[in-house]
């Protein structure tokens, strides 16, 4: 048992996320590796589920990619990882978004929450 925090201990990244939850529209930059070339791709959708506790802890974001949903899931602690970026966050009642895949068009919109702006001296 110890052999496995130890071992999971090793491969965390210890980089620091902003929080999101489901229904936010988040930005994440991963890098990926082609041959002996790297780039940074910008996959940007709506977060529809968090499973996981600590370090295994993962995020499935769906974007709609010509009129075609695309779902993706990301591991909170993966090296790839190079920022993560919050666009717009979501008013919803719900942990998982399922219902999403079923809708197209303006249905599949969530509303934004707005947040409180700190008062101006």
């Amino acid at each position: 048992m110890d052999l496995i925090k130890v071992a999971e201990e090793a491969f965390a990244t210890g980089k620091q996320h902003p929080q999101f939850g489901p229904g936010d529209t988040i930005t994440v930059a991963y890098r990926i590796k082609e041959g002996n070339k790297e780039r940074i791709q910008q996959y940007r959708g709506v977060v529809i589920k968090i499973a996981g506790d600590g370090p295994k802890k993962r995020f499935t974001v769906r974007k709609m990619s010509d009129n075609i949903g695309v779902e993706r899931i990301f591991p909170i602690e993966s090296p790839f990882i190079d920022s993560i970026t919050i666009n717009k966050y979501g008013k919803v009642r719900r942990a998982k978004l399922y219902y999403l895949r079923k809708l197209t068009g303006k249905k599949a919109r969530i509303k934004e929450r707005r947040l409180k702006a700190a008062p101006v001296k």
